[in-house]
């Protein structure tokens, strides 16, 4: 006798937000004894954002190369490998399920490994690797051919294909393949703004490592010490602690730290210095964003000036989010651009500043004076972003950068970044 399929219920795709409770930083393994993530769980509900978007879109289908659409829509990943070299690509119509394009045997492997997909949905594939394979050689036309067809089976071919990021031949091919190419990439963005619990759960995690590494980084500054040692151990750290991405980490010492370059060097670290770090990591796809300043041994009368003042620049923003609030007026908050010494706002862009976080780095919100004040946008309940400010000093050399990430509760926000940032810690004190 066949089994009736059971009705999917709202919580079996995303549990409702228990903002009464302290959010989960759990460990990662899978136990028997408590519920922790639920990957099966966040795959339904990244799946039901995505073709809730595409309804409310005008797209008949969306194409994604980008490695963070695909991951969201199939819940899949190779490596970090792959992100810039466009060789998968996965499909999704109004009327279908995902369909993966992959890289050789990663296509074979994941019928096996990923019973979530279809098995004849798992295919292999290859556009060229970013023209290395000549575009006169076919294999372009022959796949969007292929994708065509299965436009057409789907019956939404007489709607624009949705396409994020792709290589202009392949735009070409698709085109001349009878499909009207449009912008899949804000679709995406709109499917991917508000994370579920379990969404919420991992970025959580994510700070929760680099809350360690933080603490490793302010017993390890002292003079002698380099740049480029310290981003090695908080390397070696991040790893360790399960980590599938270190992506950046910027560190910034001394007269580098104005004006921000953005980067490290083997630059050694002396007394008297400020330093800053960013820590850019992924904990299953989910990433972070998070400075935290520091001075090695002792911190002049400027410098802790500068640290106040982009404390409290922060703390301003933090206490504006909420659900309904609008992203120009948290930008207002902030200093303009002549204020801490650039000739315009497209010169700080990025100093003060807020933006989305999730299986990418930046996502939606993105808070700026350079957008925010004419094109605002409103902040929503189960939002995750990070919040940074920067100040230099009087000094002419010295400045302070301050991140914290919030996710948008029902009635304010939550930090989520908790190692202790409210006043200027001291390294190695003398």
């Amino acid at each position: 006798m066949e089994q009736k399929a059971r009705e999917i219920r709202a919580d079996d795709i995303d549990p409702r937000f228990n903002w009464g409770r302290a959010l989960p930083a759990l460990g990662i393994m899978g136990v028997d004894f408590e519920e922790r993530v639920d990957y099966r769980r966040l795959h339904r509900y990244r799946l039901s954002r995505v073709k809730q978007a595409l309804e409310n879109s005008e797209l008949g289908a969306l194409l994604v190369f980008d490695v963070n659409n695909i991951r969201y829509i199939t819940s899949t990943k190779i490596g970090e490998w792959e992100r810039d070299k466009l060789s998968r690509w996965a499909l999704l119509t109004r009327t279908g399920e995902p369909i993966l394009w992959d890289f050789g045997s990663a296509a074979v492997h994941h019928k096996l490994y990923t019973p979530w997909l279809a098995p004849e949905n798992c295919k292999a594939g290859l556009i060229g690797l970013r023209g290395t394979v000549d575009p006169a050689f076919g294999l372009m036309r022959r796949h969007a051919e292929e994708i065509a067809s299965l436009i057409r089976e789907a019956g939404v071919a007489d709607m624009p294909l949705g396409v994020d990021i792709i290589e202009p031949p392949m735009m070409f091919e698709l085109e001349r393949a009878g499909l009207k190419v449009a912008d899949g990439q804000q679709v995406m963005l709109e499917a991917r703004e508000i994370k579920s619990a379990d969404e919420i759960a991992l970025l959580n995690r994510a700070a929760a490592m680099v809350d360690g590494a933080y603490h490793l980084i302010h017993e390890e500054l002292k003079p002698g010490v380099r740049e480029n040692d310290i981003v090695a151990k908080v390397n070696e750290f991040l790893y360790r602690n399960g980590s599938d991405d270190v992506e950046a980490i910027n560190a910034i010492s001394g007269e580098r730290c104005n004006p921000h370059p953005h980067n490290f060097t083997d630059r050694m670290l002396r007394p008297g210095d400020q330093a800053f770090f960013d820590i850019l990591q992924a904990f299953m796809g989910y990433r972070t964003c998070y400075y935290r300043t520091f001075n090695v041994g002792r911190a002049t009368p400027v410098q802790h000036d500068a640290y106040k003042r982009a404390r409290e620049w922060l703390d301003c923003a933090i206490e504006l989010i909420k659900p309904g609030v609008s992203t120009d007026r948290v930008c207002s908050v902030w200093p303009k651009a002549e204020e801490f010494g650039f000739p315009d706002e497209m010169s700080a862009f990025g100093l003060q500043f807020g933006h989305g976080l999730g299986l990418a780095l930046h996502e939606r919100p993105i808070i700026s004076r350079v957008i925010s004040l004419t094109h605002p946008t409103e902040i929503k309940e189960g939002m995750v972003f990070a919040l940074e400010t920067y100040c230099p000093a009087t000094d002419g050399y010295s400045a302070a950068r301050i991140e914290e990430e919030v996710v948008v509760t029902d009635k304010g926000c939550r930090v989520i970044t908790l190692f202790p940032a409210e006043e200027l810690p001291i390294s190695a004190k003398y």
